[in-house]
């Protein structure tokens, strides 16, 4: 790609970010970013700047201590944190604590806010459960589980009557979810959801996965189109929203019967394997609510 062709894409993105309103990258995300290039990183000063926020220093010490990560320890400070979570999750967690709080002035998103923690959650758990076959690390699935549907809040703030749009996607059987969207808004959550988190400066593998992940055909594993983690990225969060729905009955969609079966036989799970891993949520989520 020449500079030209890279600068014309980065005007595209500056347009879309400006005219859709798509949040700014935090400026801790800079500082964060700034450290793990150097060789020798500062974990207190980022520990100082992060416990400036006390919902922030709070937050990522609660994802130190989440189960699916299994430290023999509680962090308990942030600094601990950091060092048993290192600079790459940390950063992650950050932007995912981050997102909700820039969102915070959108109002009927604390279901939404909820669900999408806990579906992270058990992105974070299935990927140590399906193991090392798939490629994807906890804090991979973890990270893509909070951002997936970013998009949605910045549509439900640029858009009233997005709400109603949500909920027309979330029932139809045949439609693909952002053709709903398309039909009724100049854009859909993926796409927004894809810009938010190149800007923020989310892994590639992740933005594609957001891109894509209502597009059975980008799921196909013979011509998707697609990186394959980016598709066992899909797969997996895929996976857990349907466990996490068969597990509590909450946040019903039709998607799962549009992309249930490619998710499957992406991942290798077995029907015996699902009812397993259903059973295994529920304890997951237990374990969380305790």
């Amino acid at each position: 790609m020449t500079p030209d062709q890279t600068a014309a894409i980065d005007g595209v993105l500056g347009d879309a970010i400006r005219d859709i309103g798509i949040p700014p990258r935090p400026m801790i995300l800079d500082s964060i970013g700034a450290e793990m290039l150097k060789e020798t990183p500062d974990f207190h000063r980022l520990a100082s700047l992060i416990s400036s926020d006390v919902s922030l220093a709070a937050g990522l010490m609660k994802t130190a201590n989440s189960p699916y990560f299994g430290f023999r320890f509680r962090a308990r400070t942030v600094s601990q944190a950091l060092m048993m979570l290192g600079l790459d999750v940390s950063s992650r967690a950050v932007a995912g604590l981050i997102l909700r709080k820039v969102f915070v002035s959108v109002p009927a998103l604390e279901r939404f806010w909820d669900a999408s923690a806990r579906i992270a959650m058990v992105s974070g758990w299935l990927a140590q459960e399906l193991g090392p076959r798939n490629g994807i690390r906890a804090e991979e699935a973890y990270t893509f589980g909070l951002f997936r549907d970013c998009g949605i809040p910045v549509l439900m703030r640029k858009f009233s009557d997005y709400g109603a749009t949500l909920k027309a996607a979330n029932e139809t059987v045949e439609q693909r979810f952002t053709d709903v969207e398309d039909a009724q808004h100049p854009t859909n959550h993926a796409m927004v959801g894809c810009l938010l988190a190149q800007s923020w400066w989310m892994p590639e593998e992740t933005c594609l996965a957001i891109r894509h992940h209502h597009d059975n055909f980008a799921l196909a594993a013979a011509h998707g189109g697609l990186p394959a983690s980016a598709q066992r990225l899909i797969a997996m969060v895929q996976l857990a929203e349907f466990l996490f729905q068969t597990a509590t009955g909450l946040s019903a969609t039709r998607e799962w019967d549009k992309l249930g079966d490619a998710c499957l036989r992406l991942l290798d799970v077995s029907p015996d394997g699902l009812a397993t891993l259903t059973s295994g949520t529920r304890e997951v989520l237990a374990h969380a609510d305790a």
